[in-house]
């Protein structure tokens, strides 16, 4: 029975590699995938998936309108799928991250799901919650904070270096907008004055 599988991480941790590897070894094998990756994420050149280290594949773009069970079954119309995986899955909508389930159920196809747990806040991501909830398998992806510890959280930074407290959820960027950390330096980072740049000392400025 195909499963849907959630593998999560804070950022930096190596998801989009992972990815791109479990990737490659089902075409190595000579079995079809199909990665997709959400439009917003405007990173890199539009319908690519790209790790930090260098590595990069083609990618279906999707919205949050985009019913993705309707996806997969046209693209198993035209020949045999063996694996359908995402790329930033917290940006899912729900009713996707349900279809993503019906995908596995009823068209046997595994779902593999890469993406971030926890927002700038330390707030839930809607794709992530629910792939919390319903996925099959949940995997952790591990990272490390500046300290040594595992990094669970992420602090979102502005253009001098100070913690960003309030915004917008969703704000695309890479290591110049974001902090991977433990979750005692989360709220060390969230309790900085808000004129003050970032540091990792143990004590809040």
């Amino acid at each position: 029975m195909a499963k849907l599988y959630f593998y999560y991480s804070s950022m930096n941790a190596g998801k989009s590699t992972t990815l791109l590897q479990s990737s490659y070894n089902y075409r190595e094998r000579g079995m079809n995938t199909l990665v997709l990756t959400p439009e917003l994420d405007n990173r890199f050149q539009s319908g690519t998936v790209s790790s930090r280290i260098g590595l990069t594949t083609e990618a279906t773009p999707f919205t949050t309108a985009d019913n993705l069970l309707a996806l997969v079954k046209e693209s198993v119309a035209t020949q045999p799928l063996h694996c359908l995986l995402i790329d930033e899955a917290q940006f899912l909508s729900r009713e996707q991250v349900q279809q993503l389930g019906d995908v596995a159920d009823d068209l046997g196809v595994p779902v593999l799901c890469y993406g971030l747990r926890t927002d700038f806040q330390g707030q839930l991501f809607e794709g992530s919650q629910h792939l919390l909830a319903w996925a099959d398998n949940l995997v952790e992806i591990k990272t490390i904070c500046h300290c040594g510890s595992k990094a669970t959280m992420v602090l979102r930074l502005d253009g001098n270096g100070r913690v960003a407290k309030q915004g917008a959820q969703i704000k695309i960027g890479g290591n110049e907008s974001y902090q991977a950390v433990c979750r005692k330096h989360f709220k060390l980072g969230m309790a900085t004055r808000d004129d003050t740049q970032l540091t990792f000392d143990d004590e809040p400025k």
